[in-house]
């Protein structure tokens, strides 16, 4: 089923779409089509995007306009001068940097050259007017239709790929995975990162064009940016447990305890920051309270550093592989101590100014 549901953006091109014939219809101008491919062109997934792009495909618009009533000027319409004057557009809209609209400028050129008679520069000049009837059709749904609720998707999506990824800590901290089965899914955890980077600055985009209390909005982008650094320091522990699965499952018992109930405190340490942002759980006076029957940091690092001196030559190497696990662990730490603090700043200074994300209405 979930194939089948239909996103906001599908939802705008088709009413861009729409808009963009009903406008060319209404004006009786002659093939209206055209205003319908440039609309499919201009559609966008945020406004801030949306308004940049409609300024650079103005531009491309008004050079293929240029270009194309140039060569049929001087030139004619020839199949071979419509190639060559193709050839002149791309090149110029990659000088000036509107790589993104080449796609729209060769439309203009082609639809421009299409016929050559008396009245060609009226002619022209309709059709150019036709396309950017799409373009600003496009423009106009986006900036008024179905607004997308990236933060809800963000923070569900970080929410999920953390709870997956501290499912699979737990379960090789205790032997319960198979090596390839793991391996393949860290994969597939690294394409779900990716993918919330990009999302990430979907909502920044879309983030920086409210004026409305824009201090809590700047501080709650910072704070998006270290929930995905916090998760991408809990993928890197994953990874280098299943790298180095060996070494560690050959740590003494003392040593693997201790490794466990370290990584243990911390990843519940995660999931209440998470659940404490959205409101799940009270907020506590201090996290560290909260939290006050963790191994301490400098017990931990010392206990492994020891290890590594006490090691025989022969050990070295594993020994230093359990660093780099190790230094994973570490970093890890940090940046949940950094993401308490912000959540905590954010709480006392804008609690009142802005919603949590409604994860209820998000699958």
């Amino acid at each position: 089923m979930d194939c089948m549901k239909l996103g906001a953006r599908i939802f705008k091109t088709g009413i861009a779409i729409v808009l963009a014939l009903f406008v060319s219809y209404l004006l009786d101008l002659p093939s209206p089509v055209f205003a319908g491919i440039a609309a499919i062109f201009a559609i966008q997934p945020t406004i801030y995007r949306s308004y940049l792009t409609v300024v650079e495909q103005m531009q491309a618009n008004f050079i293929g306009a240029v270009i194309g009533i140039s060569f049929v000027l001087l030139f004619g319409n020839h199949f071979l001068i419509v190639g060559l004057a193709a050839i002149v557009t791309i090149s110029v809209i990659l000088k000036l940097r509107l790589e993104k609209t080449i796609g729209l400028s060769l439309v203009t050129v082609i639809v421009i050259m299409e016929v050559q008679n008396e009245q060609f520069i009226q002619f022209a000049s309709i059709r150019f007017f036709t396309i950017m009837i799409g373009v600003l059709s496009a423009f106009i749904v986006n900036l008024i239709f179905l607004p997308p609720k990236y933060e809800t998707k963000l923070f569900m999506q970080i929410n999920q790929v953390t709870e997956d990824t501290l499912k699979w800590i737990r379960l090789s901290l205790r032997n319960g995975t198979e090596y390839h089965l793991l391996k393949k899914d860290i994969s597939k955890l690294r394409e779900r990162l990716i993918k919330i980077d990009n999302l990430y600055l979907l909502y920044k985009e879309e983030r920086g064009t409210l004026k409305r209390n824009i201090t809590a909005k700047k501080r709650k982008i910072v704070l998006y940016r270290k929930m995905i650094t916090a998760a991408r320091r809990s993928f890197d522990i994953l990874r280098r447990m299943n790298q180095f699965e060996n070494e560690i499952h050959h740590l003494e018992s003392g040593n693997q305890k201790s490794m466990q109930d370290h990584l243990d405190y911390l990843m519940s340490y995660h999931e209440h920051l998470l659940l404490r942002f959205i409101g799940k759980v009270k907020p506590a006076a201090d996290s560290e309270e909260h939290f006050e029957l963790s191994l301490n940091r400098e017990e931990f690092l010392t206990l492994f550093t020891e290890k590594l001196k006490s090691a025989p030559a022969e050990e070295v190497n594993k020994s230093i592989h359990i660093l780099h696990v190790l230094s994973s662990i570490l970093e890890y730490g940090e940046s949940l101590e950094h993401l308490d603090h912000l959540i905590s700043s954010y709480s006392r200074y804008h609690q009142d100014e802005d919603e949590p994300p409604e994860v209820d209405e998000v699958d």
